[in-house]
């Protein structure tokens, strides 16, 4: 809630709450989470995806680990600034959702069906980020 001032009388401006920002940022989380699951797993355990290193696109295992992990971080931070409803974590998690989308494209031949279920998620976060009213905040 903000007070402010005009030509001597005080008004009280008051956010509206959204459900879909808090949907939403609990969205980033698992995402972030699946991510650094993701980038663990490419670095730790080579043997679990489905193709070879010489298939997946444009890197090998272990950069993909270290982009996922390092991603996955940062999704954590946003969607924990989402929930805490600062707007820059809103356009920050829509972008961080775009990449991540697009690169579980790339990532789909390793594991296909993680890479379908992450972009889902990324579709839905980019939805309930957009969707919400102006001003609107998660708590």
């Amino acid at each position: 809630m903000t007070t402010k001032t005009t030509h001597g009388r005080t008004s009280t401006t008051r956010y509206r709450t959204s459900g879909w920002l808090a949907f939403a940022g609990t969205v980033a989380l698992v995402i972030g989470a699946f991510n650094v699951i993701d980038g663990l797993v490419a670095l730790f355990k080579d043997g679990y995806y489905l193709v070879n290193e010489n298939q997946i696109m444009v890197f090998d295992y272990t950069a993909w680990g270290w982009i996922w992990l390092i991603i996955g971080i940062i999704q954590i931070g946003v969607g924990a600034a989402i929930m805490a409803g600062q707007m820059w974590a809103r356009v920050l998690g829509v972008i961080f959702a775009f990449v991540v989308a697009i690169g579980h494209l790339a990532f789909l031949v390793a594991f296909p069906l993680w890479s379908v279920l992450t972009i889902s998620l990324c579709v839905l976060l980019i939805y309930a980020l957009t969707a919400p009213p102006p001003g609107s905040r998660a708590d």
